[in-house]
């Protein structure tokens, strides 16, 4: 369904660059039907002399001969590159977003009438090929369009359906979700090396505790909660170390974290007019 297409990138930088090497390591489209745009010049040429997709000079020269066409920008400025692209889009392009907060009913507004959204919320491991994602349609999207989507993001890793109203939580829990991942992992290597062990130790130790748990919790029938009873014994390490996790309201801190960046996401969709064209 997506192996025939071309796809055209509008914005290339972080969750926009992850995506494009996610799917040409996948190798579920060639490099060269993948076309690049990006302000950062610098940036978007050592993208195309890693991933070998082509790169062009504007957002217009991108999207002229793409079937499907990618808006990864920053939500603020949205609209105006939208706005900017919407006649050479029309209703032939199946138009993706994976700007944070910005509804579909909103990019339609800036769209001609029919235009076909789908709206993604996929996050940094996409690079690595291990995604979460999330997409909903918008109201002009047909389930070719939802499938060639999810065929896109499934690609990079794992994909969920949601209704749209859910994708501001999903924004904050796996949007967002790499970097409380990061600071957790950071923190572990920095607690390694406090102890005494070689900082690249720690990191090896670290990272695969991080990584084997995941995938055992990702794989086990049982909740996270018996898994982690099952190295919790009485009057040992763990519980010891649990504790004062407790203590310092850690579970808490996690909760509080995503709740705010729902919130920011949220605060960025309100910022969007919903204006017609």
């Amino acid at each position: 369904m997506i192996r025939n297409k071309k796809i055209a990138f509008v914005g290339a930088g972080f969750m926009g660059g992850a995506l494009i090497r996610g799917l040409v390591r996948s190798q579920t489209i060639a490099s060269k039907q993948i076309t690049a745009s990006d302000p950062r010049d610098q940036s978007l040429s050592a993208l195309a002399k890693e991933t070998g997709v082509n790169i062009a000079k504007d957002n217009a020269t991108a999207v002229a001969d793409a079937d499907i066409v990618v808006f990864a920008v920053k939500p603020q400025i949205m609209e105006s590159v939208v706005r900017d692209l919407g006649r050479k889009i029309g209703k032939k392009k199946l138009v993706i977003s994976i700007a944070a907060g910005v509804k579909t009913t909103a990019i339609a507004a800036w769209l001609p009438s029919g235009a076909r959204i789908v709206r993604a919320m996929p996050n940094m491991p996409a690079a690595v090929e291990q995604s979460a994602s999330a997409i909903c349609a918008g109201g002009s999207a047909d389930n070719v369009d939802v499938m060639t989507a999810r065929q896109m993001f499934d690609a990079v890793g794992e994909t969920i359906e949601v209704d749209e109203k859910l994708m501001d939580a999903v924004t904050g829990l796996s949007g967002s979700g790499p970097a409380f991942v990061f600071l957790f992992l950071e923190a572990m290597i920095d607690a390694g090396v406090r102890v005494g062990l070689d900082r690249a130790s720690a990191r090896t130790l670290a990272a695969q505790t991080l990584y084997g748990s995941a995938k055992m919790a990702k794989l086990s029938a049982e909740s996270p909660s018996a898994l982690k009873d099952r190295i919790t014994s009485p009057g040992g390490t763990t519980i010891a170390g649990l504790a004062e996790l407790e203590d310092r309201a850690f579970r808490g801190a996690v909760i509080r974290a995503v709740e705010e960046a729902v919130h920011r996401s949220r605060e960025l969709g309100e910022g969007t007019r919903e204006t017609s064209v």
